[in-house]
């Protein structure tokens, strides 16, 4: 007899709690087998594939393309063993499932079957992971099947109870489990007093998500107060609540900003959300919690300019620019190792990697991402060409595992490219400094004793001063130039 089990949204990378459907790789009545891509989805790090665990027919999928997904949300059920081949759904094609569920709520009371565990490609457990059941409150409805019947209707909104129009409502408290699975959704209620029972989900089975709590403190903020009950009781003895009662309202007006002033026409709102909401959130907490200070130097890049024009006229792989200057940091940081570390803040103490992690800024369509060589400093100037060039492909074409995002020891930045000669590199939270690099461009310098054209580039290190005072910074940023002036220095580490 056929089973049918839920697979859920699983933990991507370190720290992320929730991913957005870009594409939908499956139809609802497609058979997968195990490990199969099943969705694409965004985070805040990486543009991913996501594999099922269990082979079987789909039965229902939930979430639309656009729909942000908090980690352990059900993406999709699936039947497997025998007969399942009877759960394809008759319902129209172009609905998410809807059809699939009726009768039945996946993932209610069957036991857990064998699969993968894999949650990723290259990652997972040996086994299959355990499953839960979610507990609702009594007295809510599925937001899924009470609504329009398609499992995807979360998204926008329609049909979910709770909310009208996209937007979230509140709700008479219940008694019971809340229904929220990410820990920043609780968090942010925390933190602005919002009391996580009053509000209905628009998620799969009223799930709360953060765009509900956001929501609802935009609209307590355009009622003038927090989102918080009144105590007293109402004629009819129920609990009301002044601040989200007239939320549809503000929302028709377009006035409930996140400073609670109306949107002059014209203005468009953007979210920070994906790679730009992780890139704002990850500078936001550098300048916080990180006291940094900044060094710059000129340095004549003329010799460095001949020795890879050498070394590319020579048979063999061409080395890049950035290969050679990634050589002469992972040399810096062997000298001055105080600048490859980071600040446990918990225990008061620094942390001194003994490997190079070096990562370095990438623009790509989605924005700006960190992509990591690990181990830089074992490589070579060819296999740090060969690395940066993959790393590089891959994240402008999306493909960048969340591993491959994250463990960076020092971060390299070529804003030279750009056109530019200088800037304050922000450090990458949680490493202790950053060297940027300028435009290499030809200006007058004093060479031997005379006055000549060179090609001159600007070094700049930001640097975490909790870590190293500034001789030391001064000392790294001092060999990188001379290192880049005269590249015979290097001869000295290898």
């Amino acid at each position: 007899m056929a089973q049918v089990l839920e697979f859920k949204l699983p933990d991507l990378g370190e720290g992320l709690t929730e991913a957005e459907i870009v594409r939908w790789l499956v139809q609802v009545g497609d058979v997968v087998a195990v490990d199969q891509p099943v969705v694409e989805v965004e985070t805040a790090k990486a543009m991913v594939e996501v594999p099922c665990p269990y082979g079987g027919v789909v039965t229902a999928r939930f979430g639309e393309e656009g729909a942000e997904l908090p980690v352990g949300a059900p993406l999709l059920t699936v039947a497997v063993g025998e007969g399942a081949e009877g759960h394809r759904p008759a319902a129209d094609p172009g609905t998410d499932g809807g059809a699939a569920r009726a009768g039945e709520q996946p993932g209610a009371g069957e036991r857990r079957s064998e699969g993968s565990g894999n949650v990723l490609v290259g990652y997972g457990t040996s086994e299959a992971p355990a499953r839960r059941r979610r507990v609702r409150p009594q007295g809510r409805a599925s937001g899924a099947a009470a609504g329009s019947g398609t499992a995807g209707a979360g998204s926008s909104g329609a049909g979910v109870p709770g909310r009208a129009n996209g937007r979230v409502r509140a709700a008479e408290p219940v008694d019971g489990p809340v229904p929220v699975i990410s820990p920043l959704v609780r968090r942010l209620a925390r933190e602005n007093d919002l009391d996580l029972r009053e509000l209905t989900g628009s998620g799969p089975d009223g799930l709360i998500l953060r765009a509900d709590v956001e929501y609802a403190l935009r609209a307590a903020a355009a009622q003038g107060g927090r989102a918080t009950r009144e105590t007293g009781p109402h004629p009819d003895g129920t609990v009301r609540e002044q601040a989200l009662a007239a939320t549809a309202g503000a929302a028709a007006t377009g006035s409930a900003g996140s400073t609670g002033s109306a949107v002059p026409p014209g203005d468009v709102r953007i979210p920070l959300k994906g790679v730009r909401g992780a890139v704002a959130d990850k500078l936001a907490r550098s300048r916080r919690e990180i006291p940094d200070a900044t060094c710059w130097v000129d340095a004549d890049a003329t010799e460095l300019m001949r020795a890879r024009a050498a070394m590319n006229a020579a048979s063999g792989p061409k080395i890049s620019l950035v290969a050679l200057l990634a050589r002469i940091c992972t040399a810096a940081l062997a000298r001055f190792p105080e600048l490859n570390s980071t600040v446990d803040t918990q225990a008061r103490e620094i942390v001194r990697f003994d490997h190079v992690h070096l990562g370095f800024a990438a623009q790509t369509d989605r924005g700006l991402v960190v992509p990591v060589v690990r181990d830089a400093h074992a490589r070579d100037a060819e296999a740090l060409t060969s690395e940066f060039a993959r790393l590089t492909e891959a994240a402008r074409a999306g493909r960048l595992t969340p591993g491959e995002l994250t463990g960076g020891t020092f971060t390299l930045n070529n804003y030279g490219v750009f056109g530019v000669d200088g800037s304050t590199p922000i450090v990458n939270h949680p490493e202790a400094a950053m060297l940027g690099v300028g435009r290499i461009v030809p200006k007058p310098w004093v060479h031997e004793g005379e006055l000549a054209v060179r090609q001159v580039v600007q070094l700049s290190l930001t640097f975490d001063h909790r870590v190293c005072d500034g001789g030391t910074a001064g000392g790294f940023l001092r060999y990188v130039a001379d290192c880049v002036e005269q590249p015979a220095v290097l001869l000295r580490t290898l």
